[in-house]
Order: structure tokens, then C-alpha cells, then sequence
């Protein structure tokens, strides 16, 4: 259950991440209000699913979905441009995510 809720926690990063850019600088309140509840969710699940996985490992999953989901949200939308290369290395991240969750002992000392 901690992973799922780890990986949960970490789509919420890319949503407090969107909601940030589009506060401008907290000015905006419907973008600030959803970037404090992201960002709530998204501390909240991180700290309940440490209680179980590394540190080190749930943080880089954690850090690793959000960028790619905040990546793929911008380029989705066109806010950047899509290249092979931007590609090429999200799904490095991705694979690298994957790889530290199947090599995790879960083990917390």
C-alpha cells in the first residue's frame, strides 16, 4: 500500500508544480488554493509512505514520477516543444523509477 500511496503522492507534486506556475506568484487564487492542497496531499502521502520504503528510494520515486508527470503535462499541452530527446530521457527517468522500486527491500531501519 505505501507504494501506491508514494506513487499517488508524487502525480500530486506535479499538481502543486502546475498549480504554482499558474498562481503567478500566489496572485491567482483558484491555481494558489489547488498548489497548498497538492502540495498538503502530496507531503502528507510522501510522509506516511516512509514509514515503510528508504528514504532515499521513496524520495527518488517520489521526485521521479512528479517531474515526469510535470514534464508530460507541459509538453501535453504545448507549453514546450516535444522532441525525441525530451522523450528519450523521461523515459530514462521512468525506468530508473521503476528500477528502485523492483530493487527496494522495503526495509526501513
Amino acid at each position: 500500500m505505501a507504494w501506491v500511496i508514494l506513487m499517488v503522492s508524487g502525480a500530486m507534486e506535479a499538481v502543486w508544480a502546475v498549480a504554482l506556475s499558474q498562481s503567478q506568484g500566489f496572485t491567482k487564487l483558484q491555481p494558489s488554493l489547488i498548489f497548498f492542497v497538492g502540495l498538503a496531499l502530496s507531503m502528507g502521502g510522501l510522509a506516511y509512505a516512509l514509514k515503510s520504503i528508504p528514504v532515499g528510494t521513496g524520495y527518488a520515486v517520489w521526485v521521479g514520477i512528479g517531474a515526469v508527470t510535470t514534464a508530460a503535462w507541459s509538453l501535453f499541452r504545448g507549453y514546450e516543444a516535444v522532441t525525441g530527446l525530451k522523450i528519450f530521457f523521461l523515459l530514462g527517468i521512468v525506468g530508473c523509477v521503476i528500477g528502485l522500486q523492483l530493487v527496494s527491500s522495503g526495509k526501513v531501519d
